[in-house]
């Protein structure tokens, strides 16, 4: 598959993917790539994610949220909220007297996560977030790192938002270090997951998904490269926690 990294025309742009072009020619097609795929499997997604989990998903996003210090009565905003997964085990931590709001380019995403959550919602991008400075105690971004088009602006969004004191956590897939971490998750993503969308839901575009993600993943930068870029936009005590060679949680917080 030929790319072109974007790193190599901008030095101050640091991109978590290169321009993969069996999919998109530039950041404009890859913008209404993501779009379209988002819009065209939201009703799809929550099996799909489910698959990918093994089922798992549910209790693991309530034990990354505590242990990275979300709590009762916090003000929450999560990014690229998609059908509401991570607003829904935040908000079962956060209680009455706190608050979870989403944010996410894809009108269908954000259509299912009304359905299931009633919670605040707006369009927008992680790199361009329209909310105020300095509004959320917490911000959060599951499994769209992939997705962004600037690691820095992304980064400096999520700072900008948070209120002194405040943490940002980042759940992601990492590509596998190992030669053999690397065909087992290509063999599991591409070939085994990608069966399972099929006879679950028989839609194409659910295989396009599955095999995107994968192939995000397989050039996906180096966790060094997303912590340098949380540390320049400003986070302190950044830290990574990783889990079977291919997810990682990214922590830091406002000084």
């Amino acid at each position: 598959m030929m790319s072109e990294n974007p790193n190599d025309r901008d030095p101050r742009r640091v991109s978590p993917h290169p321009v993969l072009t069996a999919y998109y020619r530039d950041e404009a097609g890859h913008r209404r790539f993501l779009t379209r795929l988002f819009d065209d499997t939201a009703s799809q997604y929550d099996r799909i994610s489910d698959l990918m989990s093994l089922g798992s998903g549910a209790w693991y996003r309530r034990y990354a949220l505590r242990r990275a210090g979300l709590t009762e009565g916090m003000k929450v905003l999560d990014v690229a909220v998609g059908t509401g997964a991570f607003a829904s085990a935040a908000m079962t931590i956060v209680g009455p007297w706190g608050s979870v709001v989403g944010v996410d380019p894809s009108t269908g995403m954000l259509a299912q996560a009304h359905k299931k959550l009633g919670i605040r919602l707006s369009q927008g991008v992680a790199e361009a977030l329209p909310f105020r400075d300095e509004h959320f105690d917490f911000t959060t971004m599951g499994y769209a790192l992939r997705h962004v088009a600037d690691l820095r602006s992304m980064f400096a969004e999520h700072f900008r938002v948070l209120r002194r004191g405040g943490t940002l956590l980042i759940v992601d897939f990492t590509r596998p270090r190992s030669r053999v971490g690397l065909g087992v998750g290509r063999f599991y993503l591409k070939v085994v997951v990608s069966w399972m969308a099929r006879l679950g839901t028989g839609g194409k575009e659910a295989r396009l998904l599955v095999r995107y993600c994968w192939d995000t993943l397989e050039h996906l930068v180096t966790s060094e490269t997303i912590l340098a870029a949380m540390t320049s936009s400003g986070f302190v005590n950044v830290r990574r926690v990783g889990w079977f060679g291919i997810l990682s949680e990214y922590v830091g917080r406002k000084p």
